[in-house]
């Protein structure tokens, strides 16, 4: 089954560390980290911030690293 077509054409994301010239993510860099967790602490899916996957990769272990710091939350359980 096909798709259906759309009116206008998908807009890409604007990748957030290449705006900000950033080639390598620190885990130290919590304020950059924060924009990529969502409100419960999860880590923001690739299609939603935009990034490359080696990026994104790159951000995941900075996150996890910075949690295991105590520098970042980590996700509820959903209590």
């Amino acid at each position: 089954m096909a798709r259906p077509t759309r009116d206008r054409p998908l807009k890409r994301k604007t990748n957030p560390l290449h705006a900000n010239k950033i080639t390598e993510v620190d885990w130290k860099d919590v304020d950059l980290l924060r924009k990529f967790l969502s409100d419960r602490g999860k880590i923001r899916a690739r299609r939603v911030t935009g990034l490359t996957p080696q990026q994104q990769k790159q951000v995941a272990t900075a996150i996890k690293n910075a949690r295991e710091m105590a520098m970042l939350p980590y996700p509820n359980a959903g209590r």
